[in-house]
């Protein structure tokens, strides 16, 4: 006590003291049990000096003094404002911050309980009191828990309403069911002083808040609301729905919360969430009252929304369309229909399509070689004018290049190679067309006048397989690039199996040619194998039989 009383000349210090701390999980302020401060110590140890000698016993170890807090910190730092905020408004101020403290109120702070109290009806958009604020005001009360009391006096439930208060105000009233009515019943039941004392006060917060409802005298034959319906008007983000492993359930809000799974309530498919505890990653629900998605739509119908949602199935590769019925973060029912193609579905495909990656897509043979090429130009001539046409830069723009392609498709099946063509077509400009064909082409004509592909990817690249008999006569190198970058060739025998591999033909000819051509004429007997290559007549065919 701050009293000084006659006769104190002892003092026992037990160095704990009970502050009132706003809980945001719960919603109300609540005494909590801390450290004192040394500036509190040293007072309470003040006490027994008053009016004579006196000695203070403190029961914890002297060394520990100095591990306390300085000074208490200031309440305005760790209470709810939005009472505060509440009475400037009634004071005709409307930004507290516009006033001078000794300890000024966090912006923050002064956001979040304006923000609460204009939810509640209880300011209008200027900071200024409504006749709601007005009522909320005259309950001694957290602003949510009285607007509950006003909202449910409207249906003569105020009483009702009064008791779920008193629990959620005192901590441990009622036992520590965590099923909010097993709590209400014990309550009642309950005849302990404390349980009387609290009691009598709902009676008078049932009472302040039935004269201020007009109409409470008038819902007598109405259906008297169920716990969880009164809880909702106090909570109405902490409507709740059980999904997934027994105990989980996703909070309106978004958040996630478990319930022990062992408890009786887990049972219920819906919840409305009167406390809880933990991290936002670890939430714990510690009360709360069970409810049905038939009340579930009634209470809360008008942030029920309705919409038809189109995602991507990334297994089949497809969209899906469903309409779908939230309530906030909670989706109530989900039901299929048929996608239907449109700019929206175009969109989703395109976005899917990239989680795929365009590696997925399905690229012809040529387009596969298109792209090989344009590569080769981009790193091994080292021009960037080129575009980048690797399967990591197609993922990260494909809904930008593809996306005006997929007119009236809703699966990747539906997309041809065609379509890709003219999508590729529309990332190289028409002038690197022309230089793309002259300096990487796709085939290389060999003497004999065959075509053969060109290997821009593979190692070596480019390089180019063919038999060696096409190759008679030719004395300069075959190259890409105007010249700059010699082909790999890859010698084949008459066979198709490999028999050298040279980046210098003439050097090739007029070097180890001799040893190859020994080797290969008692192999193929049939095939030509002059002594001088480069001024031979090339061909495809063997010698006639008997030559």
């Amino acid at each position: 006590t701050s009293l000084t009383i006659e006769g104190i000349r002892v003092v026992i210090d037990c160095g704990v003291a009970r502050v009132p701390r706003y809980d945001p999980d719960v919603g109300v302020t609540r005494l909590a049990t801390i450290r004192v401060s040394r500036a509190s110590a040293d007072q309470r140890r003040g006490r027994a000096g008053r009016l004579g000698p006196g000695v203070c016993y403190r029961l914890w170890d002297k060394a520990e003094t100095a591990s306390l807090p300085a000074f208490a910190e200031p309440e305005i730092r760790s209470a709810d404002l939005a009472p505060l905020l509440l009475d400037c408004a009634d004071w005709g101020v409307t930004d507290p911050r516009t006033l001078s403290w000794l300890d000024p109120p966090a912006t923050a702070a002064i956001d979040a309980a304006r923000e609460e109290l204009a939810t509640l009806g209880a300011l209008d958009a200027s900071g200024r009191l409504t006749d709601i604020g007005r009522n909320l005001r005259a309950l001694p009360l957290p602003p949510r828990l009285a607007a509950m009391l006003v909202a449910a006096a409207g249906v003569g439930a105020h009483r009702q309403a009064a008791e779920i208060a008193a629990v959620l105000v005192e901590r441990g009233l009622g036992g520590k069911d965590p099923n909010l009515d097993h709590r209400l019943e014990a309550f009642r039941r309950d005849r302990t002083p404390r349980s009387t004392d609290m009691r009598r006060l709902a009676e008078g917060w049932a009472k302040t808040a039935g004269d201020a409802s007009p109409s409470t005298g008038k819902t007598k034959e109405r259906e008297t609301p169920s716990t969880a319906t009164l809880l909702a008007l106090a909570f109405p983000e902490r409507i709740a729905k059980a999904r997934g492993p027994r105990g989980q359930y996703l909070l309106a809000n978004g958040r996630g919360a478990t319930l022990d799974a062992a408890d009786p309530l887990t049972r219920a498919p819906f919840l409305v969430v009167a406390e809880m505890q933990g991290s936002a990653a670890a939430t714990r629900i510690l009360l709360a009252a069970e409810t049905t998605e038939a009340e579930i739509l009634r209470l809360a119908r008008d942030r029920i929304a309705e919409r038809d949602e189109i995602v991507f199935d990334a297994a089949a590769a497809a969209i899906r369309a469903r309409r779908v019925r939230r309530l906030d973060a909670i989706t109530l029912s989900s039901d299929p229909r048929p996608p239907e193609p449109g700019p929206e579905s175009e969109a989703a495909l395109a976005r899917g399509l990239a989680g795929l990656g365009a590696q997925r897509l399905p690229w012809s043979k040529h387009q596969i070689q298109l792209r090989d090429r344009v590569a080769f130009l981009r790193t091994a001539a080292g021009d960037e004018t080129w575009p980048d046409l690797a399967d990591a830069a197609l993922t990260a723009t494909l809904p930008d290049w593809l996306g005006p392609y997929l007119s009236g498709k809703t699966r990747l099946a539906d997309i041809t190679a065609d379509d890709l063509g003219q999508a590729l077509d529309g990332l190289i400009p028409w002038p690197l067309k022309q230089r793309l064909e002259a300096e990487v082409p796709t085939h290389f004509e060999a003497p004999t006048g065959q075509r053969h592909p060109i290997d821009y990817e593979g190692p070596g690249a480019p390089a180019l397989h063919i038999r060696v008999q096409e190759l008679y006569g030719l004395t300069r190198h075959p190259t890409v690039a105007g010249g700059r970058l010699p082909l790999t060739l890859h010698l084949l025998s008459p066979a198709q199996r490999p028999i050298q591999v040279t980046r210098d033909l003439p050097g090739f000819w007029i070097g180890s040619w001799q040893s190859v051509k020994a080797e290969m004429k008692g192999r193929y007997p049939r095939h030509p194998w002059p002594d001088d290559p480069a001024n031979a007549v090339p061909t495809t065919r063997a010698k006639p039989r008997g030559t």
